[in-house]
């Protein structure tokens, strides 16, 4: 099922609406960020209000964008004022949006810029120096459901699920190496001590035609992502983020999930790792394939 859309989908409410009586429904406001304390996070809306008066922070008609109070939630925590957020796959730039009303300094990355302050880059080899960057935030294609650029080195292109083509090799190998040197090369330009997120869902696609006999494919993209990560870095925490997706409220889709026995995605993960140098690092950039 192709219902990435990762961060999740449209405000609920935002139009005032005339009842049969002429009564208006009052206009969706809203609430204001406070830091979350569980692991469970849920907000009703894409965007916040932040501290200049804008409502959006990001393109809100880029697919696959990411929610940009998830982004607030761990700066909030995890870097303080002209602290250098770094993020390798920046997209329309809503983590350099958020960063920046938090007075923090911010380096966006893209294969497909879409504006004039991200640097166009491949995440694998990121045009930084060694250990500057104080926080790292990364939001990932989950395998090939959203078409992000025509670049033939675009991860988004690999498919999370692709059947191993030789005796041996997992289910997916080309995307998950392919993550692999992005975590490697966010290890080697994050500072010792500091901390990085990546925002990533599972994924299930439908098999089609009569060669695909019924059903689907399960790709757990966050567990696989997490237990590269862990080669890299210590984890603090696994955050559970709804998806506020509009797909997840049509009708239709449900009836299939029921009829096909699939589930749609309802969370996203939100892995909070840390740098630890400590010289038991299991591996680098240089070691991945061996």
């Amino acid at each position: 099922m192709s219902e990435r859309s990762p961060g999740g989908g449209e405000e609920q409410g935002g139009r005032s609406r005339s009842g049969p009586a002429g009564a208006h429904r009052p206009r969706f406001k809203k609430p204001p960020l406070r830091l979350m304390t569980t692991t469970l996070w849920e907000y009703p809306s894409q965007h916040y209000n932040a501290s200049d008066g804008s409502q959006v922070q990001g393109d809100p008609n880029y697919v696959g964008a990411t929610p940009s109070w998830v982004i607030w939630q761990v700066l909030k925590r995890y870097t303080k004022e002209k602290d250098l957020v770094v993020d390798p796959m920046c997209g329309s730039g809503t983590t350099m949006d958020v960063a920046r009303d938090l007075g923090r300094r911010a380096l966006g990355y893209d294969l497909s810029p879409q504006r004039k302050d991200i640097f166009r880059a491949d995440a694998r080899e990121l045009p930084l120096e060694d250990e500057v960057a104080d926080f790292v935030f990364v939001d990932p294609p989950y395998s090939t459901h959203v078409t992000y650029s025509d670049h033939a080195e675009c991860i988004g292109k690999l498919d999370a699920g692709a059947p191993p083509k030789e005796p041996g090799e997992a289910a997916g190998e080309a995307y998950y190496e392919a993550m692999e040197e992005v975590i490697a090369e966010i290890h080697r330009v994050l500072k010792n001590r500091r901390y990085m997120a990546l925002y990533v869902s599972d994924s299930w696609k439908k098999r089609k035609g009569k060669a695909g006999g019924g059903g689907g494919v399960f790709m757990p993209i966050g567990f696989e992502l997490f237990s590269i990560l862990r080669d890299y870095f210590t984890p603090i925490d696994v955050i559970c983020v709804v998806r506020q997706n509009a797909k997840l409220q049509r009708g239709n889709w449900h009836k299939a999930a029921e009829e096909q026995n699939f589930f749609m995605r309802g969370f996203n993960y939100l892995f909070i790792m840390k740098k630890v140098e400590d010289g038991n690092t299991r591996r680098s950039a240089d070691e991945a394939d061996d």
